[in-house]
């Protein structure tokens, strides 16, 4: 299965996004305990490993692009988080 017959620019720019939204949405995946732990606590992660999954064979370079977003958009929200509290102190 191709990334590209099945969705389309808007879904890959709400995956990067907004992954909660639109995996809550337009997910294929059943919600299990790990896929509910990931969407809580590491969206973006949760969307590299699904898209991981489907979307290796077809479109490495599209997976290789959502893991580094995982790591980056994770780590820069985290980031963002802890800069936003210690203001408030």
């Amino acid at each position: 299965m191709d990334f590209w017959q099945q969705h389309g620019w808007l879904f890959l720019f709400g995956c990067t996004f907004f992954p909660r939204i639109t995996t809550l949405f337009f997910s294929a995946v059943s919600f299990g305990f790990w896929y509910i732990l990931g969407w809580i606590f590491a969206p973006h992660l949760l969307v590299a490993i699904i898209a991981t999954e489907m979307y290796w064979d077809t479109n490495p370079v599209l997976v290789i692009i959502a893991w580094a977003v995982a790591f980056g958009g994770t780590g820069g929200e985290a980031k963002a988080a802890k800069s936003r509290v210690g203001r408030r102190k």
